[in-house]
């Protein structure tokens, strides 16, 4: 295997901005409160964004209430079973960066066994390679847009590039990441669940080189926004014969935006930080605050909504010690007041 590329002026400047977010967000005095609720929001945000790429009908909330352990009764079973799965799988390339054992053959058919394994008959025959043709059709028009290899080359293909990731010589991490996520998919060695297998096989290899980035981003949220240009990306590999320059300019750019939102967003809770410890700010107006950053504005309903179980009296105190402070300011009479960062 000796992928084909070149590294344009694109691809040179975006790992260079994701050298700085990686120096950043290992750098960062974030809190581990801030940290915890941020890979969590991650993971939230790939498994829902993951399999919703691949069909799935849940919303970002009804994902949300699955992997807190609450049903939804509403629910397709096929794509809450998915959504499960994929949290299964992520916890168990977690654990296998744990151990420092090599990405093999056995790993990744056992990250798609995990993926698939009890959704819609099990069709996909978890964990097994496929043993007949199948084909990539598009989702508007029902035509073959990519024909994978025959099943009996399958073997072969996925020794060769598990030989590749042992030993990818001197192309950069992030680079030898989004090969792997190509060349999984190309390969396609599995009756379903290829996609979701490749995206997870892409996490594992940025993981394993020292990019986790704390686990703080999610790659799938960025494909599912832009579904077209995703799968022109990856088409557009065969169109040039077999050339990756396109591809990776497309997944270095959606890693290079995915952390610049992380990056931000750290940012801003260090700012918080820093401000409630100024200006000796309680807990409730510290989440006031943190909101505020993230969503602009609050009123005194949302602000219930976040601290529960508060009188209305006190919530509306720790919003007038915010504008009293010059860190808030307030529009509308005092029922209907929008409260915005000063």
């Amino acid at each position: 295997m000796k992928p084909r590329f070149t590294i344009t002026h694109a691809i040179t400047q975006g790992l260079a901005r994701i050298e700085r977010a990686r120096g950043f967000l290992e750098a960062a005095q974030l809190s581990e409160r801030w940290i915890t609720e941020m890979s969590e929001r991650a993971l939230l945000l790939e498994a829902h964004h993951t399999t919703h790429i691949e069909g799935t009908r849940l919303t970002l909330g009804e994902a949300e209430l699955l992997l807190g352990g609450q049903p939804v009764p509403d629910a397709d079973a096929d794509d809450v079973r998915e959504l499960l799965n994929y949290r299964d799988a992520f916890n168990l390339v977690s654990d296998y960066l744990n151990s420092g054992a090599p990405i093999t053959e056995a790993l990744i058919r056992e990250i798609h066994r995990r993926l698939v394994t009890g959704v819609r008959g099990d069709r996909a025959r978890p964990g097994h390679y496929r043993q007949v043709q199948n084909y990539v059709v598009s989702g508007g028009t029902g035509a073959i847009v990519y024909t994978p290899p025959p099943p009996g080359d399958v073997p072969a293909l996925m020794r060769e590039l598990v030989a590749w990731l042992a030993d990818p010589g001197e192309i950069h991490p992030v680079l030898v990441s989004g090969i792997a996520q190509f060349e999984l998919v190309h390969i396609h060695p599995f009756v379903d669940g290829n996609g979701r297998t490749s995206r997870l096989l892409s996490m594992l290899c940025l993981y394993r080189a020292g990019y986790d980035f704390r686990r703080l981003f999610t790659l799938s949220a960025y494909y599912d926004r832009d579904r077209s240009g995703f799968y022109q990306a990856l088409q557009s590999v065969r169109g040039m014969d077999m050339d990756l320059t396109a591809w990776l300019d497309y997944f270095v750019a959606g890693l290079d935006t995915q952390l610049t939102e992380v990056s931000d967003r750290g940012r801003q809770a260090i700012r918080v930080d820093v401000l409630v410890t100024e200006h000796g700010l309680n807990q409730r107006q510290a989440m006031a605050l943190r909101h505020l950053h993230q969503a602009g504005s609050l009123t005194i309903r949302a602000y219930e909504s976040l601290v529960p179980d508060i009188t209305r009296r006190t919530l509306q105190r720790d919003l007038k010690g915010l504008v009293d402070a010059g860190l808030v300011e307030v529009e509308g009479s005092t029922h209907r007041s929008v409260y915005r960062l000063g």
